[in-house]
């Protein structure tokens, strides 16, 4: 007998319905599961067994065949662990298979029976409100995680036997809801601004960054602060809007990092990689593509210190999603794309020793040195930065004088008011960084006086054509800060003044 139970694939970041067609006929007893399974998914014929023995039904000692359909897309995971034991015992008339009709079924089997917990639970389940299902049964530590999609109900199953009873309707499994605004937390970030001791135009820098979602370089010798910075940085930023919440949390759930307890992220991700770190794991990759650093960034910072010392390779692969938004992954089973929006923020040294430039100490570093240490970051790379800072040494008076900062809520505030002015210019979820061409040209008309200033400082600067925009780009989110919108010859000389250092070092 054929029996056709539902569940949930993936396809990068989107859900995909499979057909779990399960046949029992004569012939030597056997499992076999056909339709691209990965090893996970063929182990689940010894899970399957087991748990439907040990929660009182009967195993058939007949051939089983499981098709996993569409049979061309590549199924992972012991998600379909459920599916197959329903289908199995539908098909053995042991229950009516009229009772699976309407439902999704996610989860992986143990050995008695009961139901685990999977990854990837929210972005399958996001597709079934578009593609008409109603009904989705989940592992029970998944349930806040699904209930995140609205127009579904989500029945959180603890073992087989409790959810054969629900279908029978000699025990109820009640829907499960969640209220966003119960889960959704504010601004957790300890580290304030408020810490950082002087580096005022450092700290006016990183705020126009936050304003218009600019990425940032810092050149600094060694203890100039610039991590401590940098990890503050994320205070400043606005809160996550519901979409964006979602979005991230997709990514999260698909990684299997979703903290526990935790089935909605509200904080802008804060991501730092070890400069170690491979390609794969920075961009994402694996024989079946899985999110990188920079796609958990998405919404959020992604942090690169000591930038010079990661692969030159894995800086490289960065480029195309800086410009894009977006990072597509090509194996040879597929080709997936991930979101990557993200604030690219990073540090280094201005040579190998750290202390070309310094006030206090000498470099002991050769030319040839200093420069084969600053090359390590292309200039590709580098035109990518909206906002290039000089991080100088504070100095015994700076730290035991200074007065405490502006708060990060106080800077919070003006860089709030600031993207609330793009959203209104743009009509959604946009900021100035992101920008094109024609946009710039609609959004950003600079007079006379303010041109004359930038002609100048591109000849005089030898700047690229991505340079010029980004510095339209940023002088327009500095007339955002100020609450102008006309772009004035000072918010160009402000922006031009963050172009400093490319011929400082570079040349």
């Amino acid at each position: 007998m054929l029996t056709i139970v539902r569940s949930l694939a993936l396809k990068g970041l989107d859900g995909c319905i499979v057909q779990v067609e399960v046949d029992v006929s004569s012939g030597l007893p056997g499992l076999d599961i056909v339709g691209l399974p990965d090893a996970a998914v063929r182990e689940a014929k010894d899970r399957v067994r087991a748990a439907i023995k040990n929660v009182g039904y009967d195993y058939p000692p007949r051939r089983i065949t499981v098709n996993l359909a569409p049979a061309d897309l590549k199924k992972e995971g012991p998600i379909y662990d459920l599916a197959i034991s329903l289908g199995i015992l539908a098909s053995t008339e042991q229950i009516d298979p009229a009772l699976l009709h309407g439902y999704v079924f996610l989860g992986e089997l143990s050995l008695d029976g009961s139901i685990r917990g999977i990854n990837g639970v929210l972005p399958r389940v996001a597709m079934l409100p578009s593609d008409g299902y109603r009904r989705v049964v989940v592992p029970a530590e998944n349930a806040d995680e699904a209930a995140m999609v609205q127009n579904i109900e989500v029945y959180p199953a603890r073992s087989l036997v409790q959810l054969i009873n629900h279908l029978k309707s000699e025990e109820e499994i009640l829907p499960h809801f969640v209220n966003m605004e119960e889960l959704w937390q504010e601004n957790g970030y300890k580290a304030d601004m408020s810490e950082v001791r002087g580096h005022l135009a450092v700290k006016r820098a990183l705020e126009v960054a936050a304003a218009g979602g600019h990425n940032v370089i810092m050149l600094g010798s060694p203890g100039s602060g610039k991590t401590m910075l940098a990890r503050r940085l994320p205070g400043i930023l606005p809160a996550l809007t519901p979409a964006e919440a979602l979005e991230i949390t997709k990514l999260y759930s698909l990684a299997g990092l979703l903290p526990p307890g935790r089935p909605l992220i509200t904080e802008r991700p804060f991501r730092a990689p070890h400069h170690n770190v491979s390609t794969s794991a920075l961009v994402g990759g694996g024989k079946y593509p899985k999110p990188g650093e920079i796609s958990l960034a998405h919404r959020g910072l992604l942090f690169l210190d000591e930038v010079a010392e990661f692969k030159r390779d894995a800086l490289e692969a960065l480029r195309q999603p800086l410009e894009d938004g977006i990072i597509t992954v090509s194996r040879v089973h597929s080709s997936v794309t991930f979101p990557a929006a993200i604030m690219l923020v990073a540090s280094m040294n201005p040579c190998p020793c750290g202390f070309l430039g310094d006030q206090e100490r000498e470099c002991s570093c050769t030319p040839m040195q200093v420069q084969r240490y600053l090359n390590r970051l292309s200039g590709p790379l580098l035109d990518r930065f909206d906002l290039q800072i000089d991080v100088p040494r504070l100095t015994f008076n700076d730290l035991e004088n200074s007065a405490p900062g502006e708060s990060s809520e106080a800077i919070r505030l003006r860089v709030k008011q600031a993207r609330t002015v793009q959203i209104e210019r743009f009509g959604t979820e946009m900021t100035n960084s992101e920008m094109t061409p024609a946009q710039i040209k609609k959004y950003c008309p600079l007079k006379q006086e303010a041109l004359q200033l930038l002609r100048s400082a591109f000849e005089r600067l030898d700047l690229s054509a991505r340079a010029y925009n980004k510095i339209i780009k940023v002088a327009r989110t500095i007339a955002d800060l100020a609450g102008k919108k006309e772009i004035k010859v000072e918010h160009i000389a402000e922006a031009i003044q963050y172009r400093g250092m490319e011929r400082k070092y570079w040349g």
